[in-house]
C-alpha cells in the first residue's frame, strides 16, 4: 500500500530546501499529502475500512498542525506549499 521509494525521493527532491534536506515541513507535509491522496483512493473501494480510516485522520491531523506551524513560521513558503499541493485554504 505504500508507495515506492523512488516516488517518495521524487516528492523530496521536489520539495526540499537544499540538497541534503529531508526533514523540513514542507517535505513531510508532501509525503503525507501523497498518502493521504492513496488512502482516499483505497477508501472508494473499501468503503468499511475502518482501522484505515483512523491511520488516515491520524495523517490528516499531522498534516494541518505542520501546516500550522508553517503558517505561524513563514506565510510566504506556506501560500506557495498550499497552491503547489493544491490544497483547499
Amino acid at each position: 500500500m505504500s508507495f515506492a521509494t523512488i516516488e517518495k525521493s521524487a516528492i523530496i527532491k521536489d520539495a526540499q530546501r537544499s540538497p541534503t534536506d529531508v526533514g523540513s515541513p514542507e517535505v513531510q507535509i508532501s509525503l503525507f499529502s501523497k498518502r493521504i491522496e492513496e488512502l482516499t483512493e483505497h477508501f472508494k473501494i473499501h468503503k468499511k475500512d475502518l482501522h484505515s480510516k483512523r491511520g488516515l485522520q491520524m495523517l490528516v491531523s499531522k498534516r494541518r498542525k505542520l501546516l500550522d506551524y508553517l503558517k505561524r513560521k513563514n506565510l510566504q513558503d506556506y501560500l506557495d506549499l498550499i497552491k503547489k499541493l493544491n490544497l483547499r485554504r
